[in-house]
């Protein structure tokens, strides 16, 4: 009988095992399974791991492994005994393997569903969480394979590796006997797994980020013996920029005697350089690139900034290049920004890194920035130096990435590492296209809910060279279900800062109430329209008229701020010419002393060609927004802002009045703004209490799996027929009324007695399927009569029965038509979609989504979300209609759609919304195996 250690040849290689992963300290390293070919990195790798650590694997002191040791551990079936490798530089690092057993812990095959699994870790590289991305990935590749159960038999003081089986979430029970401690957990995934994997990724991509943020020694390659050129800038900028650590210049073709330049020590090549790098900057031909990345990789470099272009952006040939220069850099645990990048800024007191092409260090600040292109990261740096210097007064910057083609290092890692940075308050992202969606919004999600996430998303495709699905959901559609996630997405460059410097300086407004007052009644009434345009609540202006001194704005915003039914506070401010008029310098402390009286409320300050106005009221202190709990009549001594100071009697340093206020050249730039920071302020609260996924007792799980498994038994994908839809729908308490086909006029009678009158006759062809508008549909058809005429008249009208397919209904109550949809996006997931029924969801494109699952809270908000929302809750004296038992057809679906991802698409419409009770009149269903998960399975990179 032939061994399944010689089996090798008759299985595939499975090349989709391979992955590349973030270890716990942001390094990188390969996963991939072991083949023959591995004979000499097996033994090469064993000889390099201590004797503590082989008697903790084999329970005896092993110094070395014997010829049928390799053979064994290198020659695998891929189904019954599984090999994996973790390789840094083509070098094993770690590795771990199944062996399929039966009931007796005997060797086994298929359909046994349990096996034993070993590590072992190179003692070097034991604490980066290599065992922990093994065990991911060993526990996907075995229950592909059918494995539902790991055994591990471990030995008491081999603590390490016990923690890395009980940490990993899984359900699990241990035991303890003949001095060995043997755990058994099944691979299923569990919520605390799924936590425990994604509180794993967030950690480690974080640290990749930071590692390339805040290195400490810099290594800039290719800067030119002559001055200008992208190197020797950068260089420059570095080393202006007063970058705290070590810093070196490289050219292989500097002179043997070249020591320094720009008094920067120089060296023909990294490995000339003493001591360890952390980033290297890559500024040469893209041909050269390979054998600089290689001379970093054996120097153990880090990370690299590759400034280079020549790539992805460049055609197929690039493309090719540059999927080579990731995992050429990966090869050697080594993460990338770019190719083709402008570059990356920390501002950090004890960093300072300008490693870009900017030739000026931003402010420092507590806003990130993230684009992709170098145009878009020269204009966001512009935009915001401009604010600081003319319209908003100081707010910088805390770190900056530009990422070029983002070939590796992506939006989604630098919001890993923005989340828990306390140096970054808020987060700006010019978002060019969303590779992974799902992630992305997961990312967003929690990363709102600690702070501002403002986002420009652009309509491109994926990255270039990047191996991601590509979504299929249209703009509008990801659009929203960014904003469920939280995120502000707002459409130019400039909305992007002016949201950014509104929250990066100024509490969340705890409604939509606004005051407006001033000293131009124009400008007043201007923000007011804006405010109204944006769905905000504004009261009437106060006009303070253009002889108001400083001491009557001071006296009117303190009042605003104090009044309790004012959220947030616009003020308006024109230049006045007189004796008594204030000056810049004087009314900006006015604002500011009158604002710190209540810090919880925003203010912002709407001027025209007041730029000395705007630099005095920016005196920025933390810029951390806050959402401050507030008692009615305890805002101020009883109400009251305190006294106005005169310019020059400021308060103590670090008094709350040094918070700034933002300042907008436009009422619409200001209340557009505030409309953002209000929405977000609502986000924040409703996501405190995000709702449940509802139980129902009458939905059958169970027989929607098994004849969801016989339909999907006659093919790969299908639209199921109508009595099917309704069978499957019934499994989950959604009942679909009946409709019987009427293929003849006596056919329709005979329909209509078996349903009871009245009736309603449909045209079912696909043509004129839901198209009462074209005469397709007779309602209310009271008895045979009526309903003969309405056959004759229908067939008259569009043909014989076979082109109409024509079916009769019985009559549901009148109401509101609407329509269900629910669908599987490869790339973002199961999406569920409600609107009207006809040209307003048709024509007009208003839909509300949300992701799948939806909790209550969510149902109720996709309800309102619609435009045409009015029409469900009594516009102009209509009936309102039965939204709670709306809201619960949407959680079924939703329940349908996420127990079940075989159901790839479901259409529900029209479902008619009567004052009681809800009715599906039409159903499509489509089933297909599912798509594959990302989000569920081992952590990986994405792939090239």
């Amino acid at each position: 009988m032939q061994s399944s250690a010689d089996r090798q040849d008759r299985y595939e290689y499975p090349a989709h095992w391979e992955a590349d992963v973030v270890l716990r300290d942001g390094g990188t390293a390969r996963i991939r399974p072991i083949t023959i070919d591995d004979a000499d990195r097996l033994v090469s790798f064993y000889e390099q791991v201590s004797d503590e650590s082989k008697y903790y694997r084999f329970f005896a002191p092993y110094p070395r492994l014997s010829a049928k040791d390799v053979h064994r551990f290198t020659h695998h079936d891929f189904v019954d005994r599984v090999g994996l490798a973790a390789t840094i530089g083509g070098e094993f690092i770690a590795t771990v393997r199944y062996d399929r057993i039966g009931a007796d812990g005997m060797p086994a095959s298929v359909p046994a569903d349990e096996a034993e699994v070993a590590f072992l870790v190179q003692d070097a590289h034991q604490g980066r969480g290599v065992a922990s991305a093994l065990l991911e990935h060993i526990a996907a590749v075995a229950r592909e394979r059918g494995i539902r159960r790991f055994a591990a038999e471990v030995l008491p003081a081999n603590t390490k590796m016990i923690k890395v089986f009980t940490d990993a979430g899984y359900t699990q029970k241990r035991s303890f006997e003949d001095g060995v401690v043997r755990l058994e957990f099944d691979l299923e995934p569990t919520d605390r797994s799924l936590a425990v994997q994604r509180a794993r990724e967030q950690r480690a991509e974080a640290r990749s980020v930071r590692r390339l943020l805040a290195p400490g020694s810099v290594a800039v390659i290719g800067v030119g013996r002559a001055p200008g050129g992208v190197g020797r800038s950068v260089l420059g900028n570095i080393r202006d920029g007063g970058y705290g650590g070590l810093l070196h210049a490289v050219n292989q073709a500097f002179p043997e005697d070249c020591k320094e330049i720009d008094g920067v020590p120089a060296h023909r090549s990294v490995r000339d350089i003493d001591g360890p790098v952390d980033l290297a900057v890559i500024a040469v031909p893209a041909d050269h690139v390979p054998a600089v990345v290689a001379e970093c990789g054996e120097h153990g470099v880090q990370g690299l900034v590759v400034l280079s272009a020549g790539y992805a952006e460049s055609g197929p040939d690039g493309r090719e290049r540059q999927r080579a220069l990731v995992r050429h850099a990966r090869a050697y645990g080594m993460r990338l920004i770019g190719p083709n990048a402008f570059g990356i800024i920390n501002t950090a007191p004890g960093v300072r890194l300008n490693a870009s092409l900017a030739p000026e260090m931003p402010r420092p600040g507590r806003i990130g920035m993230f684009a992709q292109s170098g145009a878009i990261g020269i204009a966001l740096l512009s935009r915001l130096h401009r604010r600081g210097g003319g319209v908003t007064g100081v707010t910088g910057v805390s770190t900056f990435v530009s990422a070029g083609n983002r070939a590796d290092v992506s939006g989604n890692d630098v919001l890993q590492y923005w989340y828990d940075d306390p140096e970054t308050d808020v987060a700006l992202m010019y978002l060019e296209s969303i590779g992974n969606p799902r992630k992305f919004t997961r990312l967003a999600r929690r990363t709102a809910a600690a702070k501002p996430l403002v986002v420009v998303q652009g309509v491109g495709s994926a990255p270039q060279g990047h191996a991601v699905r590509a979504t299929r959901l249209p703009h509008a559609t990801v659009s929203a279900l960014l904003r469920q996630a939280g995120v502000l997405r707002v459409d130019t460059i400039t909305e992007l800062v002016d949201t950014g410097l509104l929250l990066a300086r100024q509490p969340l407004p705890a409604g939509p109430r606004v005051t407006i007052l001033g000293n131009s009644e124009s400008l007043g009434v201007l923000a007011y329209d804006r405010c109204l345009a944006e769905g905000l609540r504004p009261s009437r202006p106060l006009d303070l008229t253009t002889a108001a001194t400083a001491e009557d704005f001071h006296r009117a915003l303190g009042a605003a701020l104090a009044d309790d039914t004012c959220d947030a506070v616009v003020v308006t401010a024109i230049p006045a010419i007189g004796e008594g008029s204030p000056g810049d310098a004087e009314l900006a402390q006015a604002l500011r002393s009158a604002a710190a009286a209540v810090p919880g409320k925003p203010v912002l300050v709407v001027h025209v060609e007041l730029g000395g106005l705007a630099e005095a009221l920016s005196a920025a202190a933390s810029t951390a927004p806050q959402a401050v709990e507030r008692t009615p009549g305890t805002a101020g001594t009883e109400g009251a802002a305190p006294p106005f100071r005169p310019a020059g009697r400021l308060p103590a340093e670090g008094a709350a009045s040094d918070k700034a206020i933002p300042a907008y050249p436009a009422a619409e730039r200001a209340v557009r703004a505030l409309a953002e920071a209000v929405k977000y302020g609502q986000w924040r609260r409703e996501a405190a209490e995000p709702g449940k996924v509802p139980e129902y007792d009458d939905i059958d799980e169970k027989g929607a799996a098994r004849l969801i498994g016989e339909l999907l038994a006659r093919g790969e994908g299908l639209t199921i027929s109508a009595a099917e839809t309704c069978e499957l729908l019934g499994k989950y308490g959604i009942p679909v009324r009946q409709a019987l086909p009427a293929p003849t006029a006596d056919a329709a009678a005979d329909a209509a007695r078996t349903l009871g009158y009245p009736v309603a006759l449909k045209a079912t062809a696909p043509h004129l399927r839901h198209r009462a508008d074209l005469g397709g549909v007779r309602l209310d058809l009271a008895d045979e009569e009526q309903l003969r005429r309405a056959y004759a008249e229908l067939t008259e009208l569009f043909g014989a029965p076979e082109e109409l397919r024509p079916v009769v209904q019985g009559m549901a109550p009148r109401g509101v038509d609407t329509v269900v949809r629910a669908v599987i996006d490869p790339a973002a997931g199961a999406v569920l979609s409600f609107g009207l029924a006809g040209a307003a969801s048709q024509l007009l494109g208003d839909m509300a989504h949300r992701l799948v699952p939806v909790t209550d809270r969510e149902a109720t908000s996709l309800v309102r979300a619609i435009r045409t929302a009015p029409l469900l809750f009594g516009w102009r004296g209509s009936t309102p209609v039965d939204t709670p038992a709306l809201e619960e057809l949407l959680l079924r679906v939703s329940r349908l759609v996420d127990d079940h991802p075989e159901v790839v698409a479901v259409t529900l419409e029209p479902v008619v919304v009567a004052p009681h009770g809800v009715s599906v009149l039409g159903a499509t269903l489509r089933l297909a195996p599912p798509p594959a998960r990302d989000d569920l399975g081992p952590r990986t990179m994405p792939a090239y």
